[in-house]
Formats: C-alpha cells, structure tokens, sequence
C-alpha cells in the first residue's frame, strides 16, 4: 500500500491517496517535502503538493533558517533513503525532523509508511491517528492505519478501531475504503477498475493487494502488488510500494511482512 496528503499519497514520485518525493494520486499510497496543511485536496497528487507545502511551511515559519527549514531538509532526506530502500535511515530522519520541530510530527504520514515496512506496527498507528486527527478527510492514511493494527490485533478487532473520515472525491478510494471498513470480496475492487485510468488500475491492485496483506495472505498479496508497480502508473512511480517490492526482491527476502505503502 497511501504519505504517503495529508490526503493520502505515498513518497515521490507518486503516492496515492496517501499519494506521496511525492507520491501519487491514487498512486501509489499515497514525496518531496514537509508536512502539507491539513486542506490539502486529496485528488492532487502528493509529488505536486510537496514543492508547494514546503515553500508555504518555510514562510510560516519564518524563512528558510532555523530548526524548521532543517526539518523539511530531514523530511526529504528520510523520504530519499526509503526510496533507496533504507527503510530504517528514513525512519533515523523522520524522528530528527520531529526533533528540530515538533510540529512535523503529525503530518509525517511518510514515517508511518516507514514503520510499516519495520514491522513496528504500533508506532505506525500511533504515526497514522495523528495525521488523521490532523486530517479527518485521509482516506489512505485511515487505511494504513488498519493495515497496522490488523497486524498487531487481527482484522476484527482493527475493523472495530477503524478512522472514518470524509468521503473521498476519488472512486477507487471509495471503493477501497469500503472494503478495508467493512469487508468483503477484494477481487472486485481490482475488476471493478481494470478498465479505468492509469490511476485507477493501479490504485485497485495496490490496495487489492494489501487487503489480502491484512488477511496474511502472502501470495495473493503478492500477485496484485506486483501487478500495480508493473502498472503504466506504478512503473513511472517512486512510491513506497514499488520501493517495497525492489527492496524485498533485491534482498531475497519474502516479499509480505509477515509488507508498503506509495
């Protein structure tokens, strides 16, 4: 699976909802910069809105001196290492971020997709709930935020603990809120948009394969994951799920966690 936007996009180049160097759009979930205010839409993608946000963040904080102007430079340098497939050094320059200034903290939605990946599900609920309370329309981070828990407590119990938030302007996130919210068949979010967009079709695989994720089922999560980085759109991204899937692969590791996040 979503910056990962606050809306949901994962890291640059694309992302999805949560992306977001950037991330995407529908992705990849959902890369380049500091936290993006809590308005941002969640149609745009990520990579669009980094440059943006963190010329806007650098005025609110005075400038391009000082720890916040430092902090945005740790915030691109974790979301660089996580692309080079250095999760553990992304997560070192997310938490140094949050050092020089705390207020990074609760839009750093790129940490949790890090957290994530290290398997330390807790700390990447905690990330996601922050910048859901910072964003209440993130359906992306709502959903990662459950891939989390699923993992430390089982499907039932996260599907309990799930974030509403607002609806989503893009279908294909609707659709995958729905299924990660209340269940059902995972296939049908891939068919339903195999023939849409770029976008779409990605969006619907990546999010088809972390469902199957959260059910621990590692080779149909497999099959549609790699099927979304293989994608027109997946394949032009830097997301956290195509790094995923390189750094698995390249290591000759398993390829599920048990994985992002785009």
């Amino acid at each position: 699976m979503s910056v990962r936007s606050p809306a949901s996009f994962p890291f640059p180049t694309a992302a999805g909802a949560r992306g977001r160097v950037g991330s995407a759009q529908p992705v990849g979930p959902k890369l380049l910069s500091s936290p993006l205010p809590p308005a941002a839409t969640p149609a745009v993608p990520r990579r669009l809105l980094f440059p943006v946000a963190a010329g806007i963040w650098d005025f609110l904080s005075g400038g391009g001196a000082g720890g916040a102007a430092a902090a945005s430079l740790a915030v691109r340098g974790g979301m660089q290492l996580f692309r080079q497939g250095d999760v553990a050094g992304s997560v070192a320059e997310f938490d140094r971020a949050i050092e020089l200034d705390q207020r990074q903290k609760k839009y750093l939605w790129q940490r949790g997709l890090s957290l994530y990946y290290l398997d330390r599900f807790e700390e990447g609920a905690e990330q996601f709930r922050l910048d859901v309370a910072a964003n209440p329309n993130d359906t992306e981070e709502s959903i990662w935020c459950f891939l989390c828990e699923a993992q430390l407590y089982g499907v039932d119990e996260a599907r309990k603990r799930f974030l509403e938030v607002g609806l989503d302007s893009r279908s294909v996130m609707r659709e995958a809120y729905a299924l990660f919210k209340d269940g059902g068949d995972p296939e049908k979010l891939a068919s339903n948009f195999s023939s849409g967009s770029e976008g779409e079709i990605f969006y619907s695989s990546l999010y088809t394969g972390l469902y199957y994720e959260s059910q621990k089922d590692a080779e149909l999560a497999k099959s549609h994951i790699v099927a979304a980085c293989r994608s027109p759109y997946g394949s032009r991204s830097s997301i956290p799920t195509c790094s995923k899937v390189q750094i698995y692969f390249t290591n000759c590791a398993v390829f599920s966690h048990t994985e992002l996040t785009g």
